[in-house]
C-alpha cells in the first residue's frame, strides 16, 4: 500500500500543481474518456455521468442530429471532446453544434474556437461549475445559446447571448417543448429528456 502511494506522487509530481496548468500542459495528458477540462489554470475530471444525464444526451444527441442533418447545417457532437473557449481555457460541452460555415474551426481532436450552441446536463457534482463558472465562459467565447438541462427539477433554461452576456430567454418545465432561438426550427418536447 506504502508503495502505491509513493507510485502516485512519483506520478504527481510529474504535472503542475494545480493554478498552474497551461494548454501545453493540458495536451500532454494522454487520451481519456473521461471529462477533464482546463479553466484558470486548474485540471478538473467529472465524476461519471448518471443513468438521467446519459438518457438526456442521448435524446437530446439523437434528436438535434437528426434535424441538424436533415437541414445540412453543420454538425453535433458531444462530450468527450475537446473547445478552446478562449487561450487557457478547454471545455467539453455534453452537446454542441457547429454550422456548416465554421467547420473551418474543427481541427484534428479539437474544436479551436466557440460553438454555435450548448448544452449541458447538471449534474450534483457538476452544478456550481454549469450555472456558474461555464455560463460566463461561454458567453466571453461568444456561444450564442446556452442550455442547461436540470434532470433533479425536471427544467430547462435557456440562455441567449446578447452584448456579451447571457439573458435568460426561457425556463421549461418537462410538459413543455424547447424551441431554439438561435437554430431555426430545432424544438424537442422535454418529457423525451425526462423519462
Amino acid at each position: 500500500m506504502e508503495a502505491q502511494a509513493e507510485f502516485h506522487s512519483m506520478i504527481a509530481s510529474l504535472f503542475p500543481p494545480q493554478g498552474q496548468w497551461r494548454e501545453y500542459d493540458f495536451f500532454l495528458l494522454p487520451e481519456s474518456n473521461q471529462i477533464i477540462e482546463l479553466s484558470n489554470g486548474v485540471v478538473s475530471m467529472s465524476p461519471g455521468p448518471s443513468t438521467e444525464h446519459q438518457l438526456a444526451v442521448v435524446k437530446l444527441t439523437s434528436h438535434l442530429d437528426a434535424f441538424v442533418s436533415s437541414h445540412s447545417l453543420g454538425v453535433v457532437l458531444t462530450a468527450p471532446y475537446d473547445v478552446r473557449l478562449f487561450p487557457g481555457t478547454i471545455r467539453q460541452p455534453d452537446v454542441l453544434f457547429l454550422r456548416e460555415e465554421h467547420r473551418d474551426r474543427l481541427e484534428d481532436k479539437l474544436l479551436n474556437g466557440a460553438p454555435d450552441w450548448v448544452a449541458e446536463v447538471i449534474s450534483p457534482g457538476t452544478r456550481e461549475a454549469d450555472e456558474i463558472t461555464k455560463l460566463a465562459e461561454y458567453a466571453q467565447a461568444g456561444v450564442p445559446e446556452y442550455w442547461l438541462i436540470d434532470p433533479e427539477n425536471k427544467t430547462v433554461r435557456m440562455f441567449v447571448l446578447a452584448d456579451g452576456e447571457y439573458e435568460l430567454a426561457s425556463t421549461l418545465a418537462e410538459d413543455e417543448t424547447a424551441a431554439s432561438p438561435t437554430i431555426q426550427g430545432f424544438e424537442i418536447a422535454l418529457s423525451l429528456l425526462f423519462p
